[in-house]
């Protein structure tokens, strides 16, 4: 009986395992219809009854500005053309701020934050954890940066109902996503923290701060020339 149990046990994870790799590699040329996320949001606004319409257009590589891909990097990842997919040092210090008490610290990348979003649901479980990590090393192996960079860029959430750069150009500042100034995305950076209580186009004073450091950040990692060498030099293939 034992023997029976473990040997379902192992088909299962096999079949899990072949399936979650072949849709990572599925979504690693076509575009994500949706994410998990999106329709969390989508359930939770019918339980409220309030529903919401979800708003997202897909944007390719080419037509996201630099200046919106620097400015994400520059406030949410710093290490993430060096990484693979998890910043060690940035975990140890989240940890250490929790342990010391107060508000919790979250050290999520890029990369994880395109895992969970994407295939997994919200909580803090140890299940859902590993089932992060997982995904993350399959993103981070199966995927180039440009891609999870591209990916998170299309699918992460900018407002009620709001998902995707495009999406929240429209919805903020009245553009298209390849048409953002700077400015406007150094802002939009800035609420990705909060999406749901920030707003890019009328910012808080801490808001317009965290935008004006981001925006330094932006010409300290080297502007466009970050993206060009994290194109050459990080499996970009």
């Amino acid at each position: 009986m034992l023997r029976t149990l473990i040997r379902r046990l192992l088909k299962c994870l096999l079949w899990f395992a072949a399936t979650s790799v072949l849709l990572v590699l599925i979504f690693r040329w076509v575009p994500p219809p949706g994410t998990a996320l999106m329709i969390e949001r989508k359930v939770e606004s019918w339980v409220d009854g309030k529903p919401i319409d979800l708003q997202r257009t897909w944007r390719p590589w080419s037509e996201l500005p630099d200046d919106l891909k620097i400015a994400v990097i520059a406030g949410e990842d710093q290490k993430f053309a060096e990484h693979w997919g998890f910043d060690v040092d940035a975990i140890q210090a989240a940890l250490d701020h929790n342990e010391r008490g107060g508000s919790l610290r979250g050290a999520s990348t890029i990369s994880q934050q395109v895992a969970k979003n994407l295939f997994l649901w919200p909580g803090r479980s140890w299940v859902r954890k590993g089932l992060e990590v997982w995904f993350t090393g399959l993103l981070e192996l199966l995927w180039p940066k440009q891609r999870i960079l591209e990916v998170y860029l299309n699918s992460v959430e900018w407002g009620e109902g709001v998902f995707g750069a495009e999406a929240a150009a429209r919805k903020h500042f009245g553009t298209g996503a390849p048409y953002l100034s700077g400015r406007q995305s150094s802002l939009l950076a800035a609420v990705l923290p909060n999406p749901l209580k920030w707003s890019p186009s009328r910012p808080t004073a801490y808001v317009n701060r965290r935008a004006n450091w981001i925006h330094q950040q932006m010409r300290q990692l080297g502007g466009s020339d970050y993206i060009v060498q994290m194109q050459k030099n990080r499996r970009v293939w």
